[in-house]
């Protein structure tokens, strides 16, 4: 798949439980998000899992949501996602956004425009 030049990636990190697979395999749980800047929406979406339907299932939770609403996606993974790494989910998540925050800070210090405010 190819992205248009307003995406960017964002990667969000976080500690899972030790007992988790995960955690074992990676050491952290992560996830890597591809975000339009213009519209501030997730078009694509990956995580670090054990199985490849993990990583399917998360990217449908993220796909579509505005990248700025903490509240509607944190939600939507507490009531969809009943695996172990929800919490380190959660927390990827507000790591990622907090990251791409300071992205778009930094493409508008370079001259990009972006729609909306941060």
């Amino acid at each position: 798949m190819l992205y248009d030049k307003d995406t960017i990636y964002i990667i969000g990190d976080a500690q899972a439980s030790v007992n988790n697979p995960i955690t074992q395999q990676y050491n952290a749980f992560f996830i890597g998000l591809v975000v339009d800047t213009t519209s501030h929406k997730i078009v694509d979406a990956g995580c670090s899992s054990t199985i490849p339907l993990t990583s399917n299932f998360v990217r449908s939770i993220f796909i579509g949501h505005n990248m700025l609403l903490l509240d509607v996606v944190s939600e939507e993974i507490r009531q969809r996602y009943h695996g172990s790494s929800q919490k380190a989910l959660v927390v990827a998540y507000k790591d990622a956004q907090k990251k791409y925050k300071l992205a778009l800070n930094g493409r508008e210090d370079q001259g990009f425009q972006s729609s909306g405010t941060v």
